[in-house]
């Protein structure tokens, strides 16, 4: 489990095929903290640390997660934001992220509002039934607040944030532009509810 607050932005340094694709990650975490077969996520996606050194860390990546995850996110210069798992006791500044990526978005437009800038992000059809404003809503691994929803006529939905310079300067949206694909997971409160509603369906039938 995690919360969604980024606690470094690692880079990917060295990527090489053994049957699954196995990457190592820079990162100033003090990593002799970190135990093989610990729990990171990387920008959304919860991965398994399988070999450790002075100033990064390895994981193993299986093409399932490859073909669910953005396009390019795993490539050698990729920059990721990173979270260590949640640990009893922890403070819960975001909201409750399991590390699953539900789909993968795209940035259709950034705007100046203010200080901050206001992304919209085109969610696929099978997750915008899940989007609601003021909901949660987790972004290559950020947990951030949904402030709008617009419905498309294929069934997608644009949804926008509101992204503080703080959250810019400390995780990777700050370089993220238009077009760009990022890592979507839904609320799991919303997942469940979802749930519910479909077997509700099924019972009236």
């Amino acid at each position: 489990m995690f919360t969604g607050i980024i606690t470094d932005i690692g880079t990917i340094s060295a990527t090489e095929m053994r049957g699954d694709l196995h990457v190592r990650i820079d990162c100033a975490y003090d990593t002799s903290s970190i135990d093989i077969g610990a729990s990171i996520a990387c920008s959304g996606a919860c991965m398994t640390v399988v070999e450790l050194g002075p100033a990064w860390f390895a994981v193993d990546i299986s093409q399932e997660s490859v073909s669910r995850t953005a396009p390019g996110r795993w490539e050698v210069g990729s920059r990721l934001n990173l979270e260590r798992s949640l640990k009893v006791g922890d403070e819960l500044g975001g909201h409750i992220v399991t590390g699953h990526v539900d789909g993968v978005g795209t940035i259709v437009s950034v705007a100046e509002e203010g200080d901050s800038h206001r992304f919209e992000i085109r969610a696929p059809a099978e997750l915008a039934p899940y989007l609601a404003p003021k909901g949660s809503i987790t972004v290559d691994g950020i947990s951030l607040t949904v402030n709008s929803v617009t419905d498309q006529p294929d069934g997608s939905a644009l949804f926008g944030l509101n992204i503080i310079p703080h959250t810019s300067a400390v995780t990777t949206l700050g370089g993220r532009v238009v077009h760009d694909s990022v890592n979507l997971e839904i609320d799991v409160l919303a997942r469940y509810l979802g749930r519910m509603e479909q077997l509700r369906s099924l019972i009236k039938r």
